[in-house]
């Protein structure tokens, strides 16, 4: 198997399109075809199913899937050991919640791109269940999730500590001002999976509170905005609606200890050998992590 084979197979399986990744290689389709249809002849099994929308995995495809890139990762360290040691490139597939990616992940790849600018990166943000199957499956190479305990096959880097807090409509001076109403409360939530959500519903529970619908959303915008027109309330760091509770969109309120922090932290495979571009991430969390949240004295 040449590495060459090795990394078209990898981007292609990254991409589910072999348009897409002959793009990211900066070559042509067939080229990516002809050595995807080679590394499957060399190996004697199908390594992709084809179809009108693209390209997914076989059972053979995923079970090959995390020794390419261990080889990969490996010939990256030994280019690095041999030549400059802050000469980092390659690629990383990070993933992260929609609320880290849009409140902290900004300054700490400003920090990691000024001393590795050939590292290309790709964010993807999902729910923390859904990002840590993806590590799991060799899908990412980390990510930043929030609520994961000690698992055996992860390795897990504290990161960031939230604030959580509970997001009103800007007429409600507390949450128990909109508990209340006459009406029974509607929460507005990411999908199942999201940890921000299991923590609100358990915030409710223990309150006493019924709920009269759920409505989910696939954006952080789309969740504050809609807080902001009256159609419910939410629990999300306060980092992320800052913005909105000073512009008096909405009004933020501080929850009770139990519910208050939330730590982000950044996870990867415990098998997996870690490229230096992905070393050097980890060397940036550790050194840039943010101090744990302050509550600051707001309405309750």
């Amino acid at each position: 198997m040449e590495l060459h084979d090795l990394n078209v197979f990898v981007t292609a399986a990254r991409f589910g399109s072999v348009t897409r990744a002959a793009t990211a290689l900066s070559t042509v389709q067939p080229n990516v075809t002809a050595r995807i249809r080679l590394l499957e002849r060399e190996l004697a099994v199908q390594l992709f199913h084809r179809t009108h929308r693209g390209i997914t995995l076989t059972a053979k495809g995923k079970e090959l899937l995390p020794y390419a890139q261990q080889m990969l990762a490996l010939a990256q360290s030994a280019k690095a050991a041999m030549g400059n040691l802050h000469d980092v490139g390659g690629t990383l597939e990070i993933g992260s919640l929609q609320s880290t990616a849009a409140a902290r992940l900004p300054e700490l790849l400003k920090a990691y791109a000024a001393k590795h600018d050939r590292v290309d990166i790709s964010i993807a943000t999902g729910t923390a269940a859904e990002l840590t199957a993806k590590v799991l499956e060799c899908r990412l190479d980390g990510a930043f999730v929030a609520g994961v305990e000690d698992h055996p096959e992860l390795d897990i880097v504290a990161s960031f500590a939230e604030e959580l807090v509970m997001v009103t409509p800007a007429s409600y001076r507390s949450v128990r001002d909109y508990f209340k109403q006459g009406a029974l409360p509607k929460v507005l939530v990411f999908k199942v999976g999201c940890h921000y959500r299991q923590r609100l519903e358990r915030y409710i529970a223990d309150e006493g509170v019924g709920v009269s619908s759920q409505m989910e959303f696939g954006t952080i915008d789309g969740i504050i905005g809609c807080v902001a027109a009256g159609l419910g309330i939410t629990m999300l760091p306060r980092s992320v609606v800052e913005r909105s509770a000073r512009r008096g969109d909405v009004a933020v309120h501080t929850l009770p200890a139990t519910y208050r922090r939330a730590d982000t932290q950044f996870i990867t495979r415990k098998a997996q050998i870690r490229s230096p571009a992905l070393e050097r991430l980890i060397d940036v969390i550790r050194s840039d992590r943010a101090p744990a949240a302050r509550p600051a004295k707001r309405r309750a």
